[in-house]
């Protein structure tokens, strides 16, 4: 067990204070110290001087010139007035989230090159969505500490990486492949106790005012697999107030997952059991994929261009001056949280494009 991973500033560092561990860290961090793009990458950005923010501007489609077979930018349509406009560049990233990002590509050069979406060749774009699998778990009271509370505030709680087929496909003869990680928390309980306590006036207001006891929860986060029937696709029928054609997503947990699932049930009451829990109950949750809010795959990357949409810079196969560096690139999704990743690969696919301008082979 240790602490979750999240990218929390310990000291200063280019302005940005280090946390004192204030207060709701998902209320957003007026120190900047827990990272996000307005405190962090955009002001970096805009330091540059090469900067410049659309606001209110919703990307349609991709542009492509049929005779240089390559990218010329971007149509965008004002979200307040409707209209529609061109903006041109010679590299066009699309980092819009898993779906956004697809959705622009299916609806790029519909009629001309790549009637199925833009570097769509493959017949990839689209499939092999995936999101991860959690709400489901174990909970348990610890008796005595009640001396001790916690100070402070920090945007996470504890993990427990993954243990379960670490040497392979299947090594712990387990009914599933892949594995998972638990994140949880403790906490004493709080005044919202007293929903389900009897008790009334002044005797019930005096006993809500101390803490309560001590609680821990482990909860469940694993592997989605990709899978070709897990899909998103332009609506034939139904747009958008712009004009946008729908994304429909077609999309399920599989065998391999529910399976996985109930393992978290078992191995979360066996160790609570086991590090003195009382009271232990577990759930489950109905979490359908999206409610975990971690899409990926729908433009996977591939050595192959017959099997994948992007290469291992994040370039499109057929169209090398448009990049795609979110989630959609993912062809596996792991048991982490991933957006870290997704910050590394646009980095790194960044810094290739600014090499390969220069030696202006892009």
């Amino acid at each position: 067990m240790t602490i979750g991973r999240v990218a929390v500033l310990t000291e200063q560092h280019d302005g940005r204070a280090p946390c004192h561990y204030c207060g709701p860290c998902h209320r957003g961090c007026s120190t900047g110290s827990y990272f996000s793009s307005l405190s962090s990458t955009l002001p970096a950005a805009d330091a540059t001087g090469n900067l410049t923010i659309a606001c209110d501007a919703i990307v349609a489609e991709v542009l492509y010139d049929e005779n240089e077979q390559r990218a010329t930018g971007v149509r965008v349509i004002d979200r307040e007035t409707g209209r529609s406009r061109e903006v041109h560049a010679e590299v066009v990233f699309l980092c819009a989230s898993a779906l956004g990002s697809t959705q622009i590509l299916l609806n790029s050069n519909a009629g001309g090159r790549f009637p199925d979406g833009m570097g769509n060749q493959s017949g990839a774009l689209g499939h092999y969505l995936m999101d991860h699998i959690y709400a489901a778990g174990a909970n348990g009271t610890f008796e005595g500490y009640e001396d001790d509370f916690y100070y402070g505030h920090r945007p996470n709680g504890i993990y427990i990486p993954r243990f379960r087929n670490l040497d392979g496909p299947s090594s712990d003869d387990l009914d599933f492949v892949r594995g998972y990680g638990y994140q949880g928390s403790a906490r004493r309980e709080g005044w919202g106790r007293g929903a389900n306590q009897a008790g009334i006036g002044a005797s019930l207001k005096q006993n809500l005012r101390r803490p309560g006891t001590w609680n821990m929860g482990l909860s469940g986060f694993g592997e989605m697999l990709p899978r070709y029937e897990n899909r998103v696709e332009l609506d034939s029928d139904e747009t958008d107030p712009w004009g946008i054609p729908l994304l429909r997503v077609r999309c399920e947990h599989g065998e391999n997952e529910r399976k996985m699932k109930d393992d978290f049930l078992v191995q979360a009451q066996e160790m609570l059991d086991a590090a003195g829990a009382k009271d232990i109950s577990t759930y489950d949750r109905d979490a359908p994929p999206g409610l975990g809010i971690h899409e990926m795959g729908t433009a996977r990357m591939g050595r192959d261009p017959d099997t994948s949409v992007l290469n291992g810079w994040n370039q499109v196969h057929s169209v090398p001056n448009v990049f795609v560096t979110d989630g959609a690139c993912m062809t596996s999704s792991a048991c982490q949280n991933p957006s870290l990743t997704y910050m590394a690969l646009t980095a790194r696919a960044a810094d290739y494009a600014v090499k390969q301008l220069k030696k202006r082979e892009l």
